[in-house]
């Protein structure tokens, strides 16, 4: 790939990626509002670059790069804006990692190759107006007409839907097996008749990034593009995605908070009041001090978590879900923090970026499931070991 043509190893990628962070995204942040998305020079940059393909194999054109590899990445660029990391999220992680490990070859050899490149943005469609969390009772379904499946549905809160090329879509194929085992995973091309994609809505935060109904209607599509050529296997490839996801949404968690804690204690060093700065105060003090400790721990557990998934031994589902738990709620509350140190200069929109940052990361307690999700499978998993 381009990349590995210009850097000696990564070490010196990384380096790259951080001057990228700090130098182009950073200051291009105002332009994801003003223009409505990532503007088309910013994204050429990040495929130039080499972010679409971190996690994709060599052989297809990507950067391999391993798990504890892409959280340190994460790190970096998550110290702009989120909505960067966004727009390519959910073509390294969801939809690449499903076809990676669950794709025919075919399949991998279509897609994989232009999503290394960023020339092929994946979306992933399973959240439906009646499905999230409880993801098995989803209603989309696909029904076989000779050699091809028809399928009808309604999708909602899809990232990239309108810059994708292809969705991952979920969708019942066994009427009669109401649980996961009835449900497969498709390949259907964007552009697809009978694929229809709602306008982005407004939403709290993540301003450029587009989240939107997708709608199936009669959509046809080859006996090829099953996932896998297996039905049934649905959930399970999109739970291979998830854990990919859910580890690199904590890694984002680390690098949003290292940023906001730049942000903080920036402004509690040159804020005067009564004669001194206000970090000297032992109030503010303690609440940097709060702020700095639970990013180091997010961000220990992270790499601890990256570390195992690397390893030769089973995806650390409970650790991972741990991580990102602990560091989506400790994101909140240093950002929080940060509003609370700032004051009135940490509530005007446009005298800082901690408004933006603060209505960002609130999102990160919801979605990939949310914190009571986490909660959840952790405790379950902690009886089950009794």
């Amino acid at each position: 790939m381009r990349v590995s043509e210009q850097f000696r190893d990564f070490e010196d990628y990384i380096a790259a990626v951080r001057d990228f962070t700090q130098n182009v995204l950073r200051l291009n942040e105002h332009r994801l509002t003003l223009e409505d998305g990532v503007p088309e020079d910013l994204t050429e940059a990040l495929r130039e670059i080499g972010l679409f393909g971190i996690s994709i194999p060599e052989e297809y054109g990507g950067l391999e790069c391993s798990m504890e590899e892409q959280v340190r990445l994460t790190f970096e660029f998550c110290q702009a804006s989120c909505v960067f990391r966004s727009r390519f999220s959910t073509t390294i992680g969801l939809t690449s990692q499903a076809i990676l490990d669950f794709g025919t070859v075919a399949q991998k050899e279509k897609y994989l190759p232009k999503m290394a490149l960023g020339e092929c943005t994946g979306s992933f469609a399973l959240t439906e107006p009646e499905a999230g969390s409880d993801a098995a009772s989803l209603s989309t379904h696909a029904k076989r007409d000779g050699n091809l499946w028809v399928i009808n549905g309604e999708k909602r809160y899809i990232t990239n839907a309108p810059q994708a090329d292809v969705f991952l879509t979920m969708a019942r194929t066994n009427p009669d097996d109401q649980s996961a085992n009835g449900i497969s995973a498709f390949l259907i091309d964007a552009n697809t008749p009978g694929v229809s994609i709602g306008e982005p809505p407004r939403m709290l935060g993540n301003e450029g990034s587009h989240v939107c109904y997708v709608w199936f209607e009669n959509v046809r599509v080859p006996s090829d593009a099953l996932v896998g050529g297996q039905e049934g296997s649905g959930l399970k490839a999109a739970l291979r995605g998830i854990n990919h996801a859910r580890l690199h949404v904590a890694a984002t968690c680390v690098g949003q908070s290292i940023r906001l804690i730049e942000e903080m204690t920036a402004y509690a060093a040159r804020r005067k009041q009564f004669g001194q700065a206000i970090g000297d105060f032992g109030q503010i003090q303690a609440l940097l001090a709060d702020s700095q400790s639970e990013m180091a721990a997010a961000r220990a557990l992270c790499l601890d978590c990256a570390r195992a998934f690397d390893s030769d031994g089973p995806i650390p589902h409970v650790d991972i879900a741990s991580a990102k738990l602990f560091a989506s709620e400790a994101v909140s509350r240093i950002a929080d923090r940060a509003v609370q140190i700032m004051g009135g200069m940490g509530y005007m929109e446009d005298m800082s970026a901690i408004p933006r940052l603060f209505r960002d990361v609130r999102l990160f307690r919801i979605f990939e499931g949310a914190s009571q999700l986490q909660q959840a499978n952790i405790a379950r998993a902690m009886l089950r070991s009794v």
